[in-house]
């Protein structure tokens, strides 16, 4: 399995980003899907992971700003990040995971490289 992620950039403070993550290859072993994330001289955490069957799970003090969702084909599954509202302290690198533990994000086997989201005026 193969994750690229894609959407990162610079963006005002009270802006919106969307990002997205295809997984590709033998997709068939992955039932959950998210996105973590690690800001400067902190540690890495959750985000949000999405089910196969569509269930959520976020932090809960980004829920309110952020909304992920999933699309499948055959041959791909894409996850994405709407990022709404955006703060100075969102800004991080946003790492996508995937992997057959559903709602156990911690236990993924496939995380992608990571893309940039930078907050600032």
């Amino acid at each position: 399995v193969q994750l690229q992620a894609s959407g990162g950039g610079l963006v005002q403070p009270g802006g919106s980003l969307r990002l997205s993550c295809v997984a590709s290859g033998n997709i068939s072993s992955i039932v959950g899907m998210g996105w973590y994330r690690q800001a400067p001289g902190k540690q890495r955490e959750l985000v949000a992971v999405i089910n196969s069957d569509g269930r959520t799970k976020y932090t809960d003090y980004l829920k309110d700003r952020f909304s992920i969702s999933r699309d499948s084909d055959s041959d791909k599954s894409t996850v994405h990040l709407q990022m709404n509202y955006l703060k100075p302290e969102d800004t991080a690198v946003y790492f996508c995971a995937a992997g057959s533990t559903g709602m156990n994000p911690e236990e993924y086997e496939y995380w992608g490289r990571g893309t940039l989201v930078t907050v600032s005026s």
